[in-house]
């Protein structure tokens, strides 16, 4: 266990941390540079020396750490090993069987004595995250550098807080990464969504008409708060997660006002309560889907205590268009839950959520087949598991196929395997940050069996970019741009640029008159896509479409990705696009803080 201190200490010795000895804002300007930061080849971990509030003329005592995730090489350094060793150790103990004699069983002694670090170990005296104690009057959530990500944000918010809760009957706990927004001095917004654990226990409490205990770590561990977001199975504490990664036990200790146990090396907590029956208004705020989640009324929690380290460090994340550091950390959830996955889909080979399909938008999985209609079977193990569920476009290729994390090959391989015959279309649970649905937590889903041979047919009659425009514009003159991918394979996908003055729908039906020429056709809004972008097209059709509303499958595939509106019959408000402000940018240019050009702005839509 290392102190979030003796981490960037290591970081900076081996290169991997980025010093800024320059003021920077908690409004915007900091988290501009990290999400700029990110985005770059070489990323860095980001150690903001001088963090300021200049709106309410503050100057932090405490840093600022970002992008603690920034690469491969710093997340793998975090676990301590490559995330498919630690999968590896998972499988092995999860096959493991009775020894047979006396060498297998003394070979089984270190597994077995290697568990007993699983279990987090409480401690009676404080930890260096109480050693200075603010209760009362004396509380203030504006000592803290709580940062304001996006221009149109409803507040600041804690974006990597470590979300500690526990069951009403206390033989539960859970460690979540949830957003909290500061409304003043001693009161945040509780983002629980209603699929988590602790949005569970909060239905305990309201139920019972009892006062929830909360409570809050920033810092420590960076490790923390990646075991925050695993995809645990519920009332499975987080923390044994730790202790099987780390291989030594989880030090924690009792909050000062509640009975929530936490890290004990955490740099700051945050410990209140949350009465049930208060509601407050919470957001908008731009989120990991690179959208703006909308208002919606959420736990209010009462701020009783903060505590803190002689010197802290104050942690931060920036989420928003891909890629972030979310990447990197979903890298490692991935990898290291592959073997839980196995358990309920046996044939799975191996799968891969790509950052840019925002993870839940869209999985890649690779499995072996011995039936007919067995891909299907694990469309709906997938949407049956866990977090899996919210997945909301799965595609599936046989044990032949290429690397999943080779793009190029493995999309020529699916395209020249694509058909309508083969594509599942369901409804089940989406994310609560999902907008494309009707309605909210519910909507279509799309899976696709590649795992078969290649289609026989391809384009029947293919034509070049300008003709194809040319006869698009001739049905419909808003039609502003064609571009077709993939021109070599079966199934082509010819992405159109749409200025909508109608419903897309519409469009469809004339443009049966090209299916010759067609085989897959995106549309996508003109005004905001960049048809020459396809890591960014990507992000907005895995965003964007429902698959019961926006698929068709005759006589060409045809995807909706255009922004809904009372035109395509969709009532609720659609989200806008989270925007760097470029007066910040600008300013940050002009400071030698960021160095970016004008193609580094188009290229990831800032």
């Amino acid at each position: 266990m290392a102190t979030m201190q003796e981490w960037l200490e290591r970081l900076e010795k081996d290169g991997d941390l980025r010093v800024i000895e320059e003021p920077c804002d908690v409004n915007l300007e900091m988290a501009h540079v990290a999400y700029v930061e990110v985005k770059k080849r070489d990323s860095k971990v980001l150690l903001f020396k001088k963090p300021v509030n200049r709106e309410k003329g503050i100057e932090y005592e405490m840093p600022v750490v970002m992008n603690m995730f920034a690469d491969f090489e710093v997340t793998e350094k975090i676990f301590g090993r490559h995330p498919d060793e630690i999968a590896e150790e998972i499988e092995a103990l999860m096959h493991m069987k009775p020894p047979q004699g006396l060498m297998e069983k003394l070979s089984l002694v270190p597994k077995l004595f290697a568990l007993k670090n699983v279990f987090p170990k409480r401690q009676k005296q404080k930890g260096l995250c109480q050693q200075i104690i603010k209760t009362a009057s004396q509380v203030d959530l504006d000592e803290l550098p709580i940062l304001k990500t996006w221009s149109e944000d409803g507040g600041p918010f804690i974006t990597m807080g470590q979300v500690y809760t526990r069951s009403i009957d206390g033989k539960m706990q859970n460690l979540g990464m949830y957003r909290l927004q500061q409304y003043d001095k001693n009161r945040l917004g509780m983002h629980w969504q209603i699929h988590k654990d602790a949005s569970h226990f909060f239905d305990q409490y309201r139920d019972a008409g009892k006062m929830m205990p909360v409570s809050v770590a920033i810092g420590g561990d960076p490790l923390y708060i990646w075991c925050g977001q695993a995809p645990l199975p519920y009332g499975i504490f987080e923390m044994l997660l730790y202790g099987f990664v780390r291989n030594e036990p989880a030090r924690l200790v009792k909050s000062i006002t509640n009975d929530i146990w936490i890290p004990e090396d955490a740099d700051i907590v945050i410990e209140g309560v949350v009465d049930p029956n208060k509601l407050e208004i919470e957001g908008p705020f731009g989120d990991h889907t690179g959208y703006y989640t909308l208002k919606e009324p959420y736990p209010v929690m009462e701020v009783t205590a903060i505590t803190m380290k002689e010197n802290p460090v104050y942690q931060a994340t920036v989420v928003g268009k891909p890629p972030l550091e979310d990447k990197y950390m979903g890298w490692g959830t991935e990898r290291i839950f592959l073997p839980l996955l196995k358990t309920t889909a046996p044939d799975l080979i191996d799968y891969h959520m790509p950052e840019n399909g925002v993870f839940h938008n869209l999985i890649l999985a690779k499995m072996e087949t011995h039936y007919k209609g067995h891909a299907k079977q694990f469309m709906h193990a997938f949407w049956g598991v866990g977090q899996m569920s919210f997945v909301k476009h799965a595609i599936f290729v046989g044990k032949d196929a290429p690397n999943l994390t080779e793009y190029e090959k493995i999309t020529e391989h699916i395209l020249n395997r694509v058909d309508a015959k083969n594509m599942l279309i369901t409804e089940g649970i989406v994310d609560a940050l999902d907008h494309s649905s009707p309605e909210t937590l519910v909507g279509g889903k799309l899976g696709l069996d590649c795992t078969g041979g290649e289609v026989a047919d391809g384009v029947k009659e293919p034509i070049d970019d300008a003709k194809l425009l040319n006869a698009m514009q001739t049905i419909d003159k808003n039609v502003r741009g064609v571009k077709q991918y993939f021109v070599h394979t079966k199934t082509p996908v010819c992405v159109v640029a749409y200025e909508k003055e109608r419903s897309v729908q519409e469009l469809f039906d004339d443009l049966k008159a090209l299916h010759t020429h067609l085989k897959l056709v995106v549309v996508v809004d003109a005004a905001c896509n960049d048809i020459d972008n396809p890591y960014m097209l990507v992000w907005r059709v895995a965003n964007n479409i429902d698959a019961l509303r926006d698929v068709r499958k005759e006589p060409v595939i045809m995807l909706d990705a255009t922004n809904k509106n009372e035109r395509d019959g969709y009532t609720r408000e659609w989200p806008g696009d989270v925007f760097c402000d470029p007066k910040v940018l600008e300013d940050l240019k002009a400071r030698g803080i960021i160095d970016i050009d004008d193609a580094f702005v188009k290229k990831f839509y800032l």
